[in-house]
């Protein structure tokens, strides 16, 4: 097709495609494929501006909904498209799952090159907000501005405090926020509280490029099943009696709540919420949370899934797939602090967790020993390393079953060369990035496996991301 279009011009577009980040995929009516930037849904009508052409598709900004979708509802948060948090809250949560059916498939089929893949209905996620166990705020002397603030003569509120969520694709500015719709109800009430904390007391905000003030982070664990949270107050210096003026205010804003209050202290040159020293101001310093009948203790930098219900399903469906008898040895690959290694262990004889992150596997033998699970051994490997791997998993049997549950960014070729050399019977791979998913399972399917079962479970509601548990099976070698 000549592309005739020419930057700044006018098109008109039916959305039929969400695509990464905030943009989706439409058509002109010429049949011009065009990514359009905006918060937008599969079948609205809009205009927009070409600002990018390229040699088969076009980059739009949109710049008006003409006939807005079915799918589209209003988002209950005031700040929706300021934040970057919630870019799907504009779209009704049928819907977004079926975009998320849909988007786990196109990655199978277009980068995986499987042939019409059976992709499950997603899981849906019982509670579409107020989810998050956890959730981490920053504070900054630079408040982003609202839209609507930018025309205003005198501001409500002072440019040089917030506390919230950084603005999107910037370091330094932080969208003051009253509510995250997504946190606890608890959650927003410890928000509240520290912002009046910080206000009455006039603790200046950390300045990311100068480097300068007291207050940093905070963050917050809940634990669901145990009712415990966890507040912890990243700052730039320790002062013991200003932290226990905070706990003061927080037993006042939540009486009654089991509560444990720490405060991590650093002097680094970043906006992360990781302390170099931590300080115990009450309670037990941990929260312990339960999936499924195993009770794991989450420390302030500790690993563990954000959606308590959702893990367990998750986990759940792992174990559906995976197909252990009683006599199996399974490895489970990427297995920080050992959830789903011991959630495994108790329906085989021998769990396996590797890990290569040695807080981790310390971690993961102390949730072991606190469940009283004596067959779930945990390593400290490197999986790019395979010659290694043998060493240290000689005295136990090769794996009938492998679960691997690797970072956003999939597998590195070597850790999956590493895997398909071990050669089980059945590969479940559990996946945050159906891309990533579709190009290891690609190589996968290319050593002799099937792809026999694709379920997406939906872990972050009102976002793009999606969870999925894959599983292969060896040909003419079906695990019962």
């Amino acid at each position: 097709m000549d592309n005739t279009y020419r930057k700044g011009d006018i098109v008109e577009l039916t959305i039929i495609d969400p695509a990464e980040k905030e943009q989706c995929f439409g058509k002109t009516e010429e049949g011009m494929g065009v990514l359009v930037t905006g918060m937008l849904a599969v079948g609205d009508r809009v205009s927009a501006r070409v600002f990018k052409v390229r040699q088969r598709y076009l980059e739009a900004l949109c710049l008006e909904v003409l006939d807005p979708s079915a799918d589209r509802v209003d988002p209950v948060c005031p700040v929706f498209g300021s934040c970057g948090g919630c870019k799907w809250m504009h779209v009704g949560y049928e819907a977004q799952l079926q975009y998320k059916r849909k988007k786990v498939a196109d990655a199978l089929v277009h980068i995986g090159g499987f042939d019409n893949p059976d992709v499950r209905p997603v899981l849906a996620a019982p509670e579409p907000f107020h989810y998050r166990n956890k959730v981490e705020f920053s504070c900054s002397n630079m408040r982003y501005l609202l839209p609507d603030e930018l025309s205003q003569e005198e501001l409500l509120k002072p440019k040089s405090f917030a506390l919230g969520f950084h603005a999107p694709g910037n370091f330094e500015k932080v969208l003051d926020l009253e509510t995250c719709f997504l946190a606890k109800e608890c959650m927003n009430r410890v928000l509240a509280a520290t912002r009046e904390f910080a206000i009455e007391r006039g603790l200046a905000p950390y300045a990311a490029k100068a480097h300068e003030g007291y207050l940093r982070n905070l963050m917050l664990r809940y634990s669901e099943r145990h009712d415990q949270l966890m507040v912890n107050l990243v700052t730039s210096w320790y002062d013991p009696e200003l932290m226990q003026g905070f706990r003061a205010k927080l037993e006042e804003a939540l009486p009654g709540q089991a509560m444990t209050i720490l405060n991590n202290v650093t002097a680094r040159r970043n906006t992360v919420a990781v302390g170099e020293q931590e300080y115990l101001v009450s309670g037990e310093g941990f929260v312990t949370e339960r999936l499924g009948e195993l009770d794991f203790r989450i420390s302030a930098n500790s690993f563990f899934q954000t959606n308590t219900r959702q893990a367990e399903a998750l986990y759940d469906q792992i174990l559906a797939v995976a197909g252990i008898g009683a006599g199996d040895t399974v490895y489970d690959l990427y297995c920080g602090t050992g959830t789903i290694t011991l959630y495994l262990a108790r329906h085989c004889r021998q769990a396996i967790g590797i890990e290569v992150v040695e807080s981790a596997i310390q971690d993961a033998q102390m949730n072991a020993d606190r469940n009283g699970i004596g067959n779930a051994v945990f390593f400290q490997a490197d999986l790019k390393d395979f010659h290694a791997m043998q060493e240290k998993l000689a005295p136990y049997d090769a794996p009938r079953v492998i679960v691997t549950d690797p970072p956003r960014a999939g597998m590195h070729p070597k850790a999956l060369d590493t895997m398909l050399k071990l050669a089980p019977e059945r590969i479940v791979y559990v996946s945050c990035n159906p891309s990533n998913l579709a190009r290891d399972g690609r190589e996968i399917a290319a050593k002799g496996y099937r792809l026999t079962s694709i379920q997406p479970v939906d872990m972050f509601p009102q976002t793009s991301h999606i969870e999925t548990v894959a599983c292969f099976e060896r040909d003419g070698e079906g695990v019962d």
